[in-house]
């Protein structure tokens, strides 16, 4: 996200007085404009694709689809939209870690912290409060004989990719895309059975959707509560760790 550009946001919530005051806490809030309201999951996720907003705020208990699947489907088009829980169910905190939420607010909560979250995100997609990244990142030496190309079936066909090439693997639009300095590859195979085929001494799967090249780990940028985003080399294109999979990033160069 560039300095400037204002943030998209949609509000999912089966009720119409929330919806009320997180639109009026937005309107508030610089830099942020609302394109879209909906009352389930459903029409959320239909809004969604149609907008492409960069902030989500997501109700846990809403009719057709709750708020975590509605997230998880989410995270498999754009894994990068920060999604705000906003619930009167204290209990679901577990299921808002495993979906990577930047932030999980119990009502009735407090206006304060509404705005704080959204100054955040604001201030991290512009750009700003960097964080140091592991030192002296080398590829792990290999145990075994390197696996050096990979097979990789498309709609056009079969592709052979070499693996020093591939910079970054990712989920977006429900499809799994692999990018080298050169271009993209897209497959209908999962995001695991990729990994499964990827040699496990050059790549490293640090986010659910994301598998990253570890001879191209540029920096790492603090991104939400429990994620960072890691800058690639050879790349405009980035991707996202979560704050366990830092913890091991470290632990492998110390």
């Amino acid at each position: 996200m560039a300095d400037g550009k204002t943030l998209r946001v949609l509000l999912c919530d089966d009720e119409p007085g929330m919806r009320l005051i997180l639109r009026k806490l937005v309107e508030r809030a610089e830099g942020f404009e609302i394109v879209g309201e909906a009352e389930d999951g459903e029409e959320g996720l239909r809004l969604f694709e149609e907008k492409r907003p960069d902030v989500v705020f997501l109700d846990v208990d809403m009719p057709r689809l709750n708020g975590v699947e509605t997230a998880k489907r989410i995270q498999d088009m754009d894994p990068r939209a920060a999604l705000i829980f906003a619930t009167a169910y204290e209990g679901y905190r577990d299921e808002a870690f495993e979906v990577y939420a930047f932030d999980y607010l119990v009502k009735p909560f407090k206006n304060e912290r509404v705005l704080a979250t959204l100054e955040r995100i604001r201030g991290l997609l512009a750009g700003s409060d960097r964080a140091e990244p592991p030192r002296d990142l080398k590829p792990r030496p290999a145990a075994r004989k390197r696996r050096d190309r990979l097979l990789l079936r498309s709609r056009d066909g079969v592709v052979f990719l070499d693996m020093d090439d591939i910079l970054l693997v990712q989920r977006e639009n429900r499809q799994t895309v692999l990018y080298t300095a050169d271009g993209s590859y897209t497959t209908s195979d999962t995001l695991s059975e990729v990994e499964e085929r990827l040699d496990p001494d050059l790549f490293f799967r640090c986010h659910k959707s994301y598998i990253i090249n570890l001879t191209c780990i540029d920096s790492i940028t603090p991104y939400g509560r429990w994620t960072y985003v890691v800058k690639l080399r050879g790349t405009q294109r980035d991707a996202l760790i979560t704050h366990d999979k830092y913890e091991e990033l470290e632990k492998m160069y110390t």
